[in-house]
């Protein structure tokens, strides 16, 4: 995309969650994982590379001490819509035995999220829970009724970016989560 397309494609957009908004769902989001895993010695795992700016926020937030990690496995590509799941980068530390958080921009599906928390669970973690900035509202879940343990923002079934999500891999850093006009 070029720049001046990409600068439109933000003047044009509907913004759906202010950075008061999104600053707001990572306070909740903190505070749940806190009093849920608060004391579990917990790996949490950012999921590159949409939920680097989701992950970052959400650490400084999370009031015990944890192990930090990265997976990256992508669908998407710099494509705007999920093909086969491509896996980039895997683990880098043991999780067997320990309870496991891994951190998202959002939930569309689920097809990567859900694979990352069975291979987690295959290779001996304890736990899996599951954190999102953003569930995508509709019925095309990876299996019926899937969610996030932890979920920040419920949106409508657009094509959103910001905070993480991106749209033709710009706008991760937008500061709130918009809606592309017509999509």
């Amino acid at each position: 995309m070029q720049y001046d397309q990409a600068l439109k494609v933000l003047e044009e957009a509907d913004c759906l969650a202010d950075r008061t908004a999104v600053e707001a769902a990572l306070d909740r989001m903190a505070d749940a994982i806190t009093a849920s895993i608060g004391k579990k010695n917990p790996m949490v795992f950012c999921i590159m590379n949409g939920g680097l700016i989701v992950t970052g926020q959400l650490l400084t937030r999370l009031t015990f001490p944890l192990e930090l990690g990265y997976l990256h496995a992508t669908r998407y590509g710099h494509q705007t819509s999920g093909g086969d799941l491509e896996w980039k980068a895997l683990f880098h530390a043991d999780v067997e035995g320990r309870t496991v958080l891994l951190v998202d921009d959002i939930l569309d599906e689920g097809v990567t999220l859900k694979a990352l928390a069975d291979e987690c669970l295959a290779r001996g973690a304890k736990k899996v829970l599951t954190a999102v900035l953003v569930n995508k509202q509709h019925e095309r879940k990876v299996m019926p009724g899937y969610c996030a343990d932890f979920t920040g923002l419920e949106l409508p079934d657009r094509f959103v970016f910001g905070y993480g999500l991106d749209y033709e891999n710009m706008w991760r850093n937008a500061p709130g989560v918009y809606a592309v006009k017509g999509l």
